[in-house]
């Protein structure tokens, strides 16, 4: 029997996809529910997994575009399993070149050739024309010589000058390859960002010494109560995100024409770097989790993303969004939104640097953020509103984030 395999609806929204790999080889056998390629969406790469066991006929090449619903691959379900019978062979032709070393010898007595007097000269310049031709970064076989049978003299190398682009030795290689759709999707999208909205970008800087004061003092126990859960920066930003989110929505809103959407629930994205690229699962009702539910969310949502598990629905929605750019070294960057959300926040390095406090220089681990939000519906005194929030929360977080009791609101 012959099975049609055809493409799955990975979403509602997707009509269409692309092969981005194929796992197995035309007239290879399969097995059920084994993974025998990769496919594309505009929102995230999922395998494809067989329907039936049998002899796989491929249909479709890697980077076709195709529809979702179309016919991708054919299973003959009545193909026996192959036997061993070709790896038994394997020893005979390992054998059988065991037993050519004479060609080897001939092999190696043909690669000596003589060198005559004359291809010496042409390729090797005088011991001053190789200094200066070294000190010019020149390459002999790049200069033509004029002495005897071709020698490059002293006056050839003085002479020698490399023109505008030529190059002097290095890698000059080049590979063409078609972007993958999501990532193509993800180029769309930032674009339309940028031309679609009326994006504005306000700055502020945190001073993260009472977190790590915090953090410092638990995390340990936070690690060893919760099951290796590391007590990271994400929770207290995700808190101090949903808390300014509440005393001003209009960063929680979206546009829609001449609507505005605002939301009474936090579902915040969270920017990952995956293997194809930017990800941004989403932490449900981020406003109703304690600090170890938003640890442990980011970390599943995180290792789906690793593993190339992150599905459509662990994507779609969010509200608004955090991204990090500071575990990659960035100390200050304008943050792209992700619509149709209206606002983005972008965490930073952490670097010391000296700051006034209570009229004294103090040296403290200090982090620029950024708001980059759409002044079509935010306006300035929400916008900045909202980051001094988030930047209050942040320096005073046991009064604002853990309720005055710490050991109670990180579970311990």
């Amino acid at each position: 029997m012959i099975l049609e395999m055809k493409v799955p609806s990975p979403g509602e929204s997707i009509k269409e996809v692309e092969i981005a790999t194929w796992l197995v080889k035309d007239g290879d056998y399969v097995e059920k529910d084994q993974a025998i390629a990769e496919v594309d969406s505009d929102k995230a790469t999922l395998e494809l997994p067989a329907e039936a066991s049998g002899i796989i006929t491929l249909k479709a090449e890697e980077g076709d575009a195709v529809a979702v619903g179309a016919v991708v691959c054919l299973i003959d379900t009545s193909a026996a399993k192959p036997s061993g019978s070709v790896a038994a062979e394997t020893p005979k032709v390992e054998e059988k070149k065991a037993e050519t070393p004479k060609a080897e010898v001939k092999v190696e007595a043909v690669k000596v050739a003589p060198v005559t007097e004359k291809s010496y000269a042409e390729s090797t310049p005088s011991p001053a024309a190789r200094k200066i031709l070294d000190e010019k970064n020149i390459q002999p076989s790049d200069v033509v010589g004029t002495g005897k049978e071709g020698r490059i003299t002293k006056d050839d190398a003085v002479n020698a000058t490399p023109s505008m682009g030529t190059p002097t030795g290095g890698n000059r290689g080049s590979e063409r390859s078609k972007l993958s759709m999501l990532r193509r999707k993800v180029a769309e999208r930032l674009v339309a960002a940028k031309n679609e909205t009326a994006m504005l970008t306000t700055f502020n800087e945190v001073n993260m010494t009472p977190i790590n004061v915090i953090r410092n003092q638990y995390k340990e126990d936070f690690k060893a109560k919760h099951g290796g859960l590391g007590l990271g920066y994400m929770s207290f930003f995700t808190k101090a995100v949903t808390r300014a989110l509440a005393l001003f929505p209009d960063v929680n809103s979206m546009i829609d024409g001449d609507f505005k959407t605002a939301y009474n629930f936090c579902d915040i994205s969270i920017a990952v770097s995956g293997p194809k690229g930017l990800m941004v699962p989403v932490v449900r009702n981020a406003e109703n989790l304690s600090f170890r539910g938003i640890e442990s969310e980011i970390k599943r949502l995180a290792i789906k993303s690793r593993d190339g598990q992150i599905t459509v629905d662990d994507m779609t929605g969010g509200t608004f969004t955090i991204t990090n750019g500071g575990v990659f070294g960035s100390m200050l960057s304008t943050p792209i939104i992700n619509p149709p959300q209206s606002g983005i926040l972008g965490m930073h390095n952490i670097i010391e640097r000296p700051i006034a406090v209570n009229g004294k220089v103090e040296i403290h681990p200090m982090m620029y953020v950024a708001l980059s939000y759409d002044h079509r519906i935010i306006d300035g005194r929400e916008s900045v509103g909202f980051l001094v929030a988030v930047k209050e929360a942040l320096e005073n977080p046991l009064e604002l984030l853990l309720n005055n009791d710490a050991k109670k609101a990180l579970e311990l």
